[in-house]
């Protein structure tokens, strides 16, 4: 019998949380030392002392166990379906309502807070997040649409979120703070509509 297949502490065997908290600590660590893309299903249940099955039925995928690992609501298939659903032009508003839906709710927000505290002063945290945020939630969305710039547009989406969660729910900057759901998605849908499918611009220099 292997050491990771021996009971831990004296015979006692974990129960379903603690297997649980077990795996979602070794994702942790994992995720934090080799990223999104190096860290396997494999190694983080080699880590917790558990079958890769295990992980699998607690968590469903990697990408579902990196989101219950860094404690992120939004999860992208669901973010992916809901705005997929919507008609074109509404699809901006649905972005920064899920968005705001996810952040609202006190038991979300504190752990939410925390991971984007974390992005401020640590580098590893920071890309995380930004890998999450553009290339899992955002990346996806715009590759659906076929829209032009789709790394760009994805990546513009994910800076004015976290520039709004710095502002509403960190630094508390009024009257954005203190502003309803319903007159950010008002203020905010028509530029995250611009993001997804409008025009961005050129970076051509006209002539005189």
């Amino acid at each position: 019998m292997t050491a990771a297949a021996q009971p831990r502490r004296g015979g006692r065997r974990r129960g379903e949380s603690g297997t649980r908290e077990a795996i979602l600590a070794a994702a942790r660590a994992a995720f934090a030392e080799l990223g999104f893309d190096r860290a396997t299903i494999r190694g983080i249940a080699a880590a917790a002392g558990v079958d890769p099955a295990l992980v699998l039925h607690y968590f469903g995928s990697k990408e579902q166990l990196f989101g219950d690992a860094l404690q992120i609501p939004m999860k992208p298939g669901e973010v992916l379906r809901q705005v997929m659903e919507q008609r074109i032009d509404d699809m901006g508003a649905t972005l920064v309502r899920t968005f705001l839906e996810a952040w609202e709710p006190e038991e979300s927000r504190a752990p939410l807070v925390a991971m984007v505290r974390s992005a401020m002063t640590n580098e590893t945290a920071l890309a995380l997040v930004r890998d999450y945020l553009g290339r899992r939630v955002f990346g996806p969305i715009t590759q659906a649409l076929a829209a032009p710039d789709a790394e760009l547009r994805a990546t513009l989406m994910g800076s004015q979120f976290i520039g709004l969660a710095m502002m509403r729910y960190i630094a508390h900057i009024e009257p954005l703070a203190s502003a309803s759901v319903e007159q950010l998605v008002t203020a905010i849908g028509p530029t995250m509509q611009r993001y997804l499918s409008g025009d961005l611009g050129s970076d051509q220099s006209v002539d005189g």
